[in-house]
């Protein structure tokens, strides 16, 4: 029997471990740290769905609506990185976008801008994860 508890025993610590490392929303909002690949665009800011009027010139992101939830990442700190050039910004979640993909975000034409582009090239290729709540930049 003690055999079969150890057996049951590593079996439950591959679970839990294996389990772990995959990204869940909790009440809508997503884990921190991990890494998503996505497209980003650019918007004209102004009242967001987390209820703040923001400007062209402020570096805030809209998350799409498929992870949007109730808001509760409003305010979050980002990280984004240009796969296409390595230069790395940080935005404000602050609205939600309609039209992007679960992991694609919508940046305001500074953020955009700031990442290496020009807002004619239009769309960049991404990757981004939420910072720790209490960060800022």
């Amino acid at each position: 029997m003690s055999r079969f508890a150890a057996v049951v025993s590593i079996a439950l610590c591959a679970f839990i471990s294996a389990t772990s490392a995959l990204p869940m929303a909790v009440n809508g909002t997503l884990s921190k740290r991990v890494t998503h690949d996505g497209r980003a665009t650019h918007y004209e800011t102004g009242l967001g769905a987390c209820g703040y009027r923001d400007d062209d010139s402020d570096p805030v992101v809209a998350i799409s609506h498929l992870i949007y939830g109730g808001g509760g990442n409003c305010n979050q700190w980002m990280q984004i990185t240009n796969t296409a050039n390595g230069k790395t910004q940080y935005g404000k979640t602050r609205d939600k976008c309609e039209g992007c993909g679960e992991y694609d975000i919508d940046l305001s034409p500074s953020l955009f801008e700031s990442l290496g582009a020009d807002l004619s090239q239009g769309v960049l290729q991404v990757e981004w994860h939420f910072m720790n709540k209490d960060w800022s930049p």
